[in-house]
């Protein structure tokens, strides 16, 4: 690993928790702690604000951002790839973004790094989009995700029963040709997913929504863990 890499991945490592000592760092990073001792000088001295000293633990200040400029070549090719797999799948405002981002991101790059980006052989045919239904709904969900709002749903089941349900959305998961939800359900008071590609019409409430015991994400993802551990 070159040195400017190592640099830009122990900022990230120390950026990642909330103390860090030299001696994780160091077995991280594959260096010893005299060697994650004299980086953390050097990137101190660089202006980088990180906090703490020898013998206690790191941390990063607050507010701190990185530019993207060192990754390695593999790096910025597992970007691109990333992004040309996720596009497809993507609601059409973050492919729009996802493109951005990464065009951003390869534009500050060393033209070492940037070339091989561009000459990546790995393609995702842009019909393929239309083997993802349901990505029109992917918008206002994340979107109600995020500024914890619930959602009315009008919904129709495999066989076609419809129903109108009240739902706390959590989070939404891809399954290679379909996206979910998983939501807090009302009506039912209990989780519940629904296929995106089965929502007929969806309508993000005003009603906001905070954490709950035993209706977050986390309890939604702590059952399935728990379910599928008792399965023979």
């Amino acid at each position: 690993m070159r040195r400017a890499e190592r640099l830009f991945e122990l900022v990230q490592l120390i950026r990642g928790r909330r103390l860090s000592t030299a001696a994780w760092l160091a077995e991280r990073l594959g260096v010893s702690t005299r060697t994650v001792y004299r980086d953390v000088a050097d990137l101190i001295a660089q202006g980088v604000p990180i906090e703490g000293e020898a013998g206690v633990g790191y941390r990063l200040g607050r507010g701190y951002e990185l530019p993207p400029l060192m990754f390695s070549s593999a790096q910025a090719q597992a970007m691109v790839a990333a992004v040309r797999v996720a596009v497809s799948r993507l609601d059409d405002r973050m492919a729009r973004d996802a493109e951005d981002a990464l065009g951003r991101i390869l534009a500050v790059m060393p033209t070492t790094e940037r070339t091989a980006a561009d000459r990546l052989a790995l393609f995702v045919p842009g019909h393929l989009r239309e083997r993802m239904p349901g990505r029109e709904a992917l918008a206002p969900v994340r979107l109600a995700i995020d500024q914890r709002r619930k959602l009315r749903l009008d919904y129709r089941d495999a066989a076609g029963a419809a129903s109108l349900r009240v739902v706390r959305p959590l989070g939404c998961f891809c399954w290679d040709t379909v996206w979910t939800l998983a939501a807090w359900c009302e009506e039912r008071a209990d989780f519940r997913h629904f296929r995106l590609d089965r929502m007929v019409a969806v309508e993000t409430l005003d009603e906001t929504f905070g954490d709950e015991p035993g209706r977050t994400l986390a309890d939604f993802l702590r059952r399935i863990t728990t379910e599928r551990g008792s399965r023979p």
